[in-house]
């Protein structure tokens, strides 16, 4: 067969590879503490379910949704930004629906760059960005991003052909996987950045809600004129335990969000009603759960961070995500370090390298275990030598 060659730059995805890697020590029935990868141990608060379980039986609760969204779920998310953030929204046209902000990623580079294109994207960062522009064949420009600057790019470090050719760049924050958080200060530069070189900025907002008790959720559609240049990605899948709903939104920059409706119109047909309206519900009535979902992982990130930092281990200070990262010792690299704890510790977590070549040197660990099961790890952790 002739097949195409579009995926021969994209990697396997790492959380795919470490998942086989722990299949394969629980075949030989060793217990591995997964603490690699993003996906809340929390269940979906009941509520949730229980109007999703109402949403069943409203009429023609099965058919194909709208290939935006339910008029019920944009109106949630545009009140959702009114009241945390003070942003007006258009619900009919500056906010779109997605089947997790993942899809919408994706989306997102088919929609608004042609190939060949240049994209700027952070480094490290979420895997999905530098995939997504493969597979749309752009050509990707990325930003350093280094503990020294406490993980914010310096824009002005970009070179101008780059800056000329670039139609897209993409920054996630709070951010995934250093738990880095932006402020107004960065953000209004970067609008700044996106309007004077004529570059469409999208923020990866995945994390907002998930904050220390420092900080305040912070969106990048509060900088004055911000909707004229940017658009926002958001997801309920972190502060409700929803990963495996697959319902997320992007709002901001209409003609953006009007592209990427484009594409998905031709690739899928929109989320199932019900968990919409669920998701509509949820949102509705976030303020009321932040709190109790917050408590919760800075409680893990204290039993982390305290043995971390009892082996001498320099750690990141994140403010946001429920992510810990920190440097390893100099005689390891990041996969070699991740191996060695899974072989005597039995703890999987995930190598800096994977979020690319600026997180060489660096690890990180996922709070989305439980408490238990949590201290055992560090425990295990804490009685080997490296």
């Amino acid at each position: 067969m002739k097949l195409s060659n579009r995926l021969n730059r994209v990697p396997k995805y790492i959380f795919s590879r470490l998942d086989e890697l722990k299949t394969s020590y629980n075949a030989k029935g060793i217990k591995v503490i997964d603490l690699s990868i993003g996906d809340p141990d929390i269940e979906t608060p009941e509520f949730i379910v229980d109007y999703l379980t109402e949403a069943l039986k409203y009429p023609n609760y099965h058919k194909y949704p709208p290939y935006d969204g339910i008029e019920e779920l944009k109106m949630s998310i545009a009140n959702y930004y009114k009241r945390r953030f003070n942003v007006d929204l258009d619900y009919k046209d500056e906010v779109a629906v997605l089947i997790g902000s993942k899809e919408g990623i994706a989306h997102m580079f088919l929609a608004l760059t042609d190939i060949d294109d240049y994209v700027i994207i952070p480094d490290p960062a979420y895997p999905v960005y530098r995939a997504s522009a493969y597979i749309a064949g752009c050509n990707v420009y990325t930003m350093p991003l280094t503990y020294e600057d406490k993980y914010l790019p310096r824009l002005e470090n970009i070179y101008e052909e780059v800056k000329r050719k670039a139609k897209l760049l993409v920054t996630n924050y709070p951010n995934n996987p250093t738990g880095a958080v932006s402020n107004i200060d960065f953000f209004t530069k970067l609008i700044k950045f996106g309007k004077e070189n004529d570059i469409l900025i999208a923020n990866d907002a995945a994390y907002v809600e998930i904050l220390s008790n420092a900080q305040k959720p912070l969106s990048i559609l509060q900088v004055a004129g911000a909707k004229d240049i940017a658009i926002e990605f958001g997801s309920l899948s972190k502060l409700f335990s929803m990963t495996g709903w697959r319902i997320g939104y992007v709002v901001g920059n209409k003609e953006a969000i009007s592209k990427i409706v484009s594409v998905k119109s031709n690739f899928d047909s929109g989320q199932f009603i019900p968990i919409q309206r669920a998701a509509a519900f949820a949102l509705d009535f976030s303020d009321v759960y932040v709190d109790f979902i917050n408590d919760i992982y800075r409680e893990r990130r204290k039993i982390v961070v305290d043995t971390l930092r009892s082996k001498n281990l320099t750690v990141f200070d994140s403010e946001g995500t429920f992510y810990v990262w920190f440097k390893i010792p100099d005689n390891y690299k990041s996969e070699e370090f991740c191996t060695m704890l899974l072989e005597k510790a039995h703890v999987l977590i995930t190598p800096g390298n994977a979020f690319g070549d600026r997180g060489e040197g660096f690890v990180r660990i996922s709070l989305t275990c439980n408490s238990l099961d949590l201290r055992e790890a560090m425990d295990n952790i804490k009685a080997i030598d490296f």
